[in-house]
């Protein structure tokens, strides 16, 4: 389904300093724990900067981790509305099979307004507990966990609260989240493709597993900026955009500045504006005092390093200067030049060895298990060098050795598409990067010839999902249009 682009703007017309912009890119590239895939700025309702980072590209699907959360929150807001859910309900109630089972006093008082707000009573995360407890319906294994406080009461940022709550919606309406999403948001806001992630069959996550492109990322913070609002049309239930941003709990003790502003209803406050994020630095940054948004992709441990070149850059060219006088043109120009350049760089490595021998066949794999490969095998073929990579349900994913540049591959078979970089660095020493680029992840593979080792480490380690499909399920389901 072909997506519908938002109208476009230069910075200065809207009032934003395109100096700051450059500044905030020379910020990203400049980090060395930043790997920066996509970026697009809303101002005024208008998109006045967007930009992939090659090997990335505008219309391909993205793991935007927990953003998904606030997509699940817009599925609740509709589901309200219709009368379907309310906030107040009680969870116990959606699930009566359950009934029997569900003793303590806790569990059976949490409501639809604590899990949305993270407040279910735990003091930790309840992800690995309530698989533990019941592996095919983590429903069931969470309300089996007894909260350590009354409901409503304290934050701890859990999985199964939003997890609840995506089942709850896909209970009453009888669809998926995508399904009863792409009448009442996608279509409306003209997003085409996107995947979920399922588990078990049938139900999508909720709290992760959505593969959007960045432009749903952005549009979804737009639609939040002005209210529910599109295009003069009542998208999101009147009062719901407000109802989603107001600070519900307290987040002491979390990592950083802007995990300590408090929680809204499956959004993070900040101390600007709000967001929806996702790991490794997926951002839906909402700022209403500065009628803008800002929606990026990248791979990173260190998120509150984007946010504070965003504060330090890019709010300061808010209104500096709101003429669009020749030189503020000049500047755009100079910004529109570098978007459309934007590269990770490739590895700087010859696609063949000066010498052959003993580069062929099967190497020793250290860091295996955190790859979650079983083999990575080098060879030569016709068509040049090779690495087969076999990960731990024997499927096999096999890439050039392309030397300094880049490379898509979309292999066949549902292996996920990859981009690949490098080669030999020196006589001894083989590097090869294999960016899973539906996702936030790279994979470094360095081989040594003498010792035929191969090390395997990640840029961000994925977070897997509880299907277990190993690393070749680093990709987006099968569209939902």
């Amino acid at each position: 389904m072909t997506s519908k682009p938002l109208p476009t703007s230069t910075p200065s017309s809207e009032g934003v300093a395109a100096s700051g912009i450059v500044a905030f890119l020379d910020a990203l590239e400049a980090h060395p724990a930043i790997e920066p895939h996509s970026l697009m700025i809303i101002r005024r309702g208008r998109l006045i900067a967007q930009g992939w980072w090659a090997p990335f590209t505008p219309e391909r699907l993205h793991h935007v981790y927990s953003v998904s959360k606030t997509f699940t929150v817009s599925a609740l807001g509709f589901a309200i509305a219709e009368g379907l859910v309310g906030l107040d309900d009680l969870i116990i109630d959606h699930f009566p099979e359950f009934e029997a089972e569900i003793t303590t006093p806790r569990a059976r008082s949490l409501r639809i307004r604590h899990l949305a707000a993270m407040a279910s009573g735990h003091t930790q995360e309840m992800y690995a507990a309530a698989l533990e407890a019941d592996p095919t319906e983590p429903v069931r294994g969470f309300l089996l966990q007894e909260p350590e406080e009354e409901p409503g009461s304290v934050f701890a940022y859990s999985q199964p609260c939003t997890y609840t709550i995506a089942a709850i919606i896909q209970r009453v309406t009888g669809e998926t989240l995508t399904e009863y999403l792409r009448p009442r948001l996608f279509a409306p806001l003209g997003i085409g493709d996107v995947a979920w992630q399922e588990y078990p069959a049938g139900r999508a996550v909720g709290f992760a597993g959505l593969h959007v492109p960045t432009e749903a990322i952005a549009k979804l913070g737009l639609l939040h900026l002005q209210d529910g609002l599109w295009e003069g049309e009542q998208v999101l239930p009147v009062g719901w955009a407000d109802e989603v941003r107001q600070r519900r709990v307290a987040t002491p003790g979390m990592d950083g500045p802007d995990w300590q502003q408090g929680y809204g209803f499956q959004v993070w406050r900040a101390r600007h504006g709000y967001r929806g994020d996702g790991a490794f630095g997926q951002f839906c940054v909402i700022l209403p005092e500065q009628d803008m948004v800002i929606a990026t992709t990248a791979a990173t441990y260190d998120m509150q390093a984007v946010l504070e070149a965003a504060w330090e850059h890019i709010l300061p060219a808010v209104d500096a200067d709101a003429s669009a006088d020749a030189a503020a043109t000049e500047a755009d120009d100079v910004l529109a030049t570098r978007l459309r350049a934007l590269a990770l760089p490739p590895i700087s490595a010859a696609s063949a060895p000066d010498e052959p021998e003993g580069w062929t066949g099967a190497f020793y794999l250290i860091g295996a298990d955190e790859a979650q490969l079983r083999t990575v095998a080098i060879a030569s073929a016709e068509a040049g060098w090779q690495v087969a990579l076999t990960d731990r349900t024997g499927r096999t994913l096999t890439v050039p050795v392309v030397g300094a540049t880049w490379a898509t591959v979309e292999s066949e078979g549902g292996l996920p598409p990859v981009a690949v970089t490098g080669g030999w660095i020196d006589p001894e020493t083989l590097r090869v990067d294999i960016s899973f680029i539906e996702t936030p992840h790279r994979l470094t593979l360095e081989a040594r010839r003498e010792s035929r080792r191969i090390v395997a480490t990640w840029l961000t380690e994925p977070l897997l999902d509880p299907s277990n499909s190993g690393i070749f399920g680093l990709r987006a389901p099968i569209p939902t249009t």
